[in-house]
């Protein structure tokens, strides 16, 4: 992979690719033999293109990893909270989103995008469970519960009379003079005067610490304790019952958790493909004729990362025309450095490798391109000192390599064959090899 530069294919497809699902998978792309695998990802990156290219809307915004928490979900006596049932919530509304989006007459036009859908459904009973409860902002709603609506209408009383106490409080103390510039503030959930620390002994209360220049003091008055006790408690209550609710609410899902599992790997599905269609659309790509056999015949085919680097320096790219069947299985390419041979190998065996791994080639769509079991790539000096192998001694060893395991499902490269050793000797090596290669 990395002689034919893939990794960098890979690296520019990771650009495009906003989820963790489908990061993953760019990260451990395969090389696939299979003709049916290959082209179901080449039909739905070739659909998705479309898409692109017609600037249609799919509705498939949704990125965010809830791997975590959905597996937290399936975990007996779990609690989710409101903040990650807002994003669960989101996650099922792109789900509905899509499986909307493919109506019926999508579902015609777009078959290889449809696959992705197909073996799954819509829940829309899921969103209803959450939406009863937590509200978009991931807070419980009043009416989750009976006992929730008489602890917070509890509250909203005994707070406001707390308000009226207070400021009754404030005003008398300002009117005494005792009051520092900011009044009133909080302290351990608890309102309390500012007070000018000289005049803290006039003021009956519960002193709940000073200022850090010592010269306000916190005072909480004697008449609002028992109300601000009363408030404690309640908020207390109010927490449990949240806290029940949630746990509730979790509990009821739980079944759920494989499917909404699902379609997050259904959104990430999407992303993967629609990451492939975006590098599609940067190369120009398009998506050949596919033959279950040793077969190639590109037409105006490119290499994909030389395209996009003159296409950024605004140079032109000389494509290349080529055919290999079964009559005409081998190329031997000669002439003079930088001439642009190991460059035309690669751009075909990069091509192969995009092609078997799903991916949309730059060259015509009416090119021809066969599936292999095998790819055998020598490119560049492969000596080494570790084995005390020179370089034509490590060129051998892979020629040995390629003769014993190649079949007619194999395509090879190998660059400067016969190379490194006295012209004579070495022709006559590559000579034998070609021989060998050609027969098997």
């Amino acid at each position: 992979m990395v002689q034919l530069e893939f990794d960098k294919v890979q690296q520019l497809l990771l650009n495009h690719v906003k989820t963790a699902y489908a990061h993953h998978k760019v990260e451990h792309m395969r090389i696939h033999t299979h003709i049916q695998y290959i082209e179901t990802e080449l039909r739905q990156t070739h659909e998705f293109m479309l898409l692109l290219q017609t600037a249609q809307y799919f509705p498939g915004d949704f990125h965010k990893n809830l791997e975590k928490d959905l597996k937290l979900l399936s975990i007996p006596g779990a609690m989710l909270t409101g903040e990650q049932w807002v994003l669960i919530r989101k996650l099922l509304e792109t789900a509905g989103n899509i499986f909307r989006w493919f109506d019926s007459e999508r579902r015609l036009a777009f078959p290889a995008l449809t696959l992705v859908v197909n073996n799954s459904y819509y829940e829309k009973v899921i969103r209803e469970m959450i939406d009863a409860v937590v509200d978009e902002l991931g807070v419980v709603k009043d009416d989750a519960s009976e006992d929730l609506q008489r602890i917070r209408q509890s509250l909203y009383r005994k707070r406001n009379e707390l308000r009226r106490v207070f400021d009754r409080i404030i005003q008398k103390m300002n009117k005494q003079g005792y009051l520092a510039d900011i009044e009133e503030s909080f302290l351990n959930g608890r309102r309390v005067l500012a007070v000018f620390a000289e005049n803290k002994r006039m003021i009956k209360g519960v002193l709940h610490g000073e200022s850090d220049s010592r010269q306000t003091a916190f005072i909480e008055p004697e008449e609002t304790t028992a109300l601000n006790n009363e408030i404690f408690s309640l908020e207390n209550e109010e927490h449990k019952e949240v806290q029940r609710i949630l746990r509730q609410l979790t509990a009821s899902l739980q079944p759920y958790a494989a499917l909404m599992q699902t379609y997050l790997d259904i959104i990430g599905e999407f992303d993967y493909i629609r990451a492939k269609a975006k590098l599609a659309v940067d190369m120009n790509a398009q998506m050949p004729n596919v033959v279950n056999k040793a077969h190639i015949e590109l037409k105006k085919a490119y290499h994909p990362l030389l395209y996009l680097y003159n296409k950024q320096s605004g140079k032109e790219t000389v494509p290349l025309n080529l055919k290999l069947d079964d009559k005409g299985r081998i190329l031997v390419i000669s002439g003079p450095n930088a001439g642009g041979k190991t460059v035309t190998m690669k751009t075909i065996g990069l091509c192969q490798m995009m092609l078997q791994a799903g991916l949309l080639v730059p060259m015509q769509a009416d090119s021809v391109m066969g599936i292999f079991k095998q790819l055998f790539i020598h490119i560049g000096d492969t000596q080494s000192i570790e084995f005390e192998l020179s370089t034509y001694s490590s060129h051998l060893q892979h020629m040995k390599y390629f003769l014993e395991l190649a079949n007619g499902k194999t395509m090879f490269f190998i660059d400067e064959l016969g190379s490194g050793s006295d012209p004579n000797l070495g022709g006559s090596f590559a000579e034998v090899i070609m021989e060998e290669l050609a027969r098997k």
